[in-house]
C-alpha cells in the first residue's frame, strides 16, 4: 500500500472534505479526489459516504484511519529522529502564530530571522487554533497560554499583559458624562470571551467580532471598549487605555515544538533567535513601554 495515498486519506478524513484536505496538503481538489477513488478501487471497499456537510467515514474508513494513524506515528518518528542529524540550519520551517501577533510585533522578528538564516525557508502560518505539532502540520507554534499541552516541549518566554482600550474621543466623552462604557462583543478566543463576560456582565452588544484585529478596528471607530493585549493597543495611536492592565488577564507567551524536533538545527535556531528578539520587546508585551 502506498503511504502517500494513506497520507491523503488521513487529511480528507481529519478535515471532513476533499477540498479542506487538499488545501492542507497544498494539492488540487481533482488530484485528491482521483487518488481517493483509486484507493477505494484498490482496496475494494467504500471509505467515505457523501453527506451534506462533506464526507463521513464508513466502517471500513474508520478501521483504515486507525491503521493509518499508527503508520503515521512510525513515519514521523523516523523523520524526527533523522532530522536531529542536521548540522546547519537549512530547509523548510513551518511556524504557526496567532494573527494579532504574526501581523504586528512578530513580523519584524521573523524578517530578521530570515535575513540571519537565508538557507531556512520560513513558512509563517496564521492560526488562532492549534495546528497539530504531533502530526507535523507545523514545526513550531507561538502561542498565548497559561496551560500549554504537556505533550510538547517549549519555553515560556515572557508574560503578555492586557488592558481595556477605546478611542481617545470616546473615552473622553465617557469621562465628561460619567456614562458607563459600551462593550464590544468578542468571540476571538476563550480568554477574551470569558474576560469580556466578567467585565460587562449581561450587557447587550451593539457589535460582535471574532478577531482581535477586527476588535482593534472597531474600537478606533468609537464603537465602545474592549480588552486588547498591550502590545497591540499601546502601539495604536487611535486607541487609549480606559484602565491599567489587570494581572488576572496575563497570559504566557510560549514557543512550543514537538519533542522529536528538539535537536533539529533549523528549529533550534528559530527558537533561540525568537527568544532573544521577543525578550528585547518585553516592555511592549508587559504594557510598560
Amino acid at each position: 500500500m502506498n503511504w502517500d495515498d494513506l497520507r491523503l486519506f488521513l487529511a480528507v478524513a481529519r478535515n471532513g472534505s476533499i477540498s479542506s484536505g487538499a488545501k492542507q496538503l497544498g494539492l488540487q481538489h481533482s488530484t485528491v479526489s482521483r487518488r481517493m477513488r483509486k484507493l477505494e478501487q484498490d482496496l475494494g471497499v467504500r471509505l467515505f459516504d457523501k453527506v451534506p456537510s462533506g464526507y463521513a467515514l464508513t466502517d471500513a474508513g474508520e478501521r483504515l484511519v486507525q491503521a493509518a494513524d499508527r503508520m503515521e506515528r512510525e513515519v514521523l518518528g523516523v523523520d524526527g529522529a533523522l532530522a536531529g542529524a542536521d548540522l546547519r540550519p537549512s530547509g523548510p520551517l513551518r511556524v504557526t502564530a496567532i494573527d494579532n501577533m504574526a501581523t504586528t510585533i512578530l513580523m519584524p522578528m521573523c524578517a530578521g530571522f530570515s535575513r540571519a538564516y537565508p538557507d531556512v525557508t520560513l513558512h509563517l502560518m496564521v492560526s488562532n487554533s492549534d495546528a497539530s505539532l504531533a502530526r507535523r502540520e507545523a514545526d513550531v507554534a507561538i502561542r498565548l497560554s497559561n496551560t500549554p499541552p504537556e505533550t510538547l516541549v517549549g519555553k515560556r518566554v515572557l508574560t503578555v499583559a492586557s488592558a481595556i482600550y477605546g478611542s481617545p474621543d470616546y473615552l473622553e466623552r465617557l469621562r465628561q458624562t460619567g456614562a458607563e462604557p459600551e462593550w464590544l462583543g468578542v468571540d476571538c478566543c476563550v480568554f477574551h470571551r470569558a474576560w469580556t463576560r466578567q467585565a460587562c456582565g449581561e450587557q447587550a452588544h451593539g457589535m460582535v467580532v471574532d478577531d482581535t484585529l477586527l476588535t482593534q478596528a472597531a474600537l478606533r471607530e468609537g464603537l465602545g471598549v474592549s480588552i486588547l493585549p498591550c502590545f497591540l493597543g499601546d502601539a495604536d495611536p487611535g486607541l487609549a487605555r480606559w484602565c491599567e492592565p489587570r494581572r488576572e488577564w496575563d497570559l504566557g507567551l510560549w514557543i512550543l515544538l514537538h519533542p522529536d524536533l528538539k535537536r533539529t538545527a533549523r528549529v533550534l535556531a528559530f527558537r533561540d533567535y525568537m527568544i532573544g528578539a521577543i525578550g528585547a520587546q518585553q516592555a511592549a508585551f508587559a504594557g510598560t513601554a
